[in-house]
C-alpha cells in the first residue's frame, strides 16, 4: 500500500525539546514578559511558531511575527544543535530505503534548518526530498506536504501510496487535508494523551521498530 514515507522533524526524527524550549524562554524574557510553565513551553514544540507565540502568549500577529525572528537569533547558531537523533530510526530509514520505499522531509521549520539538523544526524542520505517552510513564513503541514508531493512528482492520485509520518495532531490533520494516512509517534510524548488517536492517526507506535514494522505490513 504505502510506497512514499513524508517524515516530520521535531518530535518525529529527532527530540528538540531542549534547544526550543529555551529559545523560547529567551525569547519571551527579551520583552519582560512572563514566561508560561513547563507544559506550555513544550507545546511550542511542532506547530508553527508564529501561532504558538500568538496562542500561548496572548501576542499580536505582528508582535508574534517579531518574536519568531527574535527565537532564530538564537536557534540558528546554538538551539537547533540543542537536540539527539530519536533511537533508531537512522536505521530504520536505511532499511525503508533499500527495501524500495521513498522518503522525504515534510516539517514547517524553516527549510535551512531542517537540511542541516538533517545532515547533522545522518537522515539526509535517505531523503529524495527534503521540504521545509520557506524563508520568512512558517507555512501549515497541508502546505509542506503538498509540496513534499510535488517534488517526488506525485499527485492526487497517489495518496493511497503516501504516508506521513508525525508527533502531533498537526501531522495527521495536514496529511488529512491532503488526502493521505498517518501515523503517529510517541517517542518523546509531546503530544496530549489520546492526541493522535482522536485526530485520526491511522496508528499510534511508540518506537522507531514498531514504526517500521507498521510500515512493512503495509508496504506495496
Amino acid at each position: 500500500m504505502y510506497r512514499y514515507i513524508l517524515f516530520d522533524l521535531d518530535g518525529t526524527l529527532t527530540d528538540s525539546r531542549e534547544g526550543i524550549v529555551h529559545c523560547v524562554q529567551e525569547t519571551i524574557e527579551s520583552y519582560g514578559d512572563p514566561v508560561p510553565e513547563e507544559d506550555v513551553l513544550l507545546r511550542f514544540i511542532g506547530p508553527p511558531l508564529q501561532d504558538s507565540f500568538t496562542r500561548f502568549c496572548g501576542y499580536s500577529a505582528e508582535k508574534a511575527a517579531e518574536a519568531v525572528e527574535r527565537f532564530r537569533l538564537r536557534y540558528e547558531p546554538v538551539g537547533q544543535y540543542e537536540n539527539r537523533a530519536a533511537p533508531g530510526m537512522v536505521e530504520v530509514m536505511g532499511r525503508l530505503r533499500e527495501k524500495g520505499y521513498v522518503l522525504a522531509l515534510a516539517s514547517s521549520k524553516p527549510e535551512n534548518l531542517c537540511r542541516s539538523i538533517c545532515a547533522r544526524f545522518g537522515f539526509a542520505p535517505f531523503l529524495s526530498a527534503l521540504v521545509g517552510s520557506p524563508p520568512g513564513g512558517d507555512w501549515a503541514k497541508e502546505d509542506v506536504i503538498r509540496e513534499a508531493m510535488s517534488q517526488l512528482g506525485l499527485t492526487e492520485a497517489d495518496a493511497p501510496r503516501v504516508l506521513m509520518v508525525g508527533d502531533r495532531k498537526f501531522d495527521v490533520l495536514g496529511a488529512k487535508a491532503c488526502g493521505l494516512d498517518c501515523a503517529g509517534v510517541e517517542f518523546f510524548g509531546y503530544a496530549a494523551p489520546g492526541e493522535l488517536q482522536e485526530a485520526g492517526a491511522s496508528a499510534v507506535v511508540s518506537t522507531a521498530e514498531k514504526l517500521e514494522s507498521f510500515i512493512l505490513s503495509h508496504g506495496s
